[in-house]
């Protein structure tokens, strides 16, 4: 895929979900705080799937 396929809100949104996962690994090894860590590693699918909703409405 080609970087001109993707808007640029979508480019930051996803780069919001990789900081997240990362964020969620982050508490979980280095922390040790897995409560957290579950909490912000729920975020990234919720986001991906609303970021695929709305895509799919805007493309029809």
């Amino acid at each position: 895929m080609k970087k001109e396929n993707f808007k640029t809100s979508e480019l930051i949104i996803l780069g919001i979900v990789v900081l997240l996962i990362f964020l969620s690994e982050y508490y979980y090894l280095v922390e040790k705080n897995v409560d957290k860590a579950l909490f912000i590693g729920l975020w990234p699918p919720t986001i991906l799937g609303l970021l695929n909703y709305l895509n799919s409405k805007t493309k029809k």
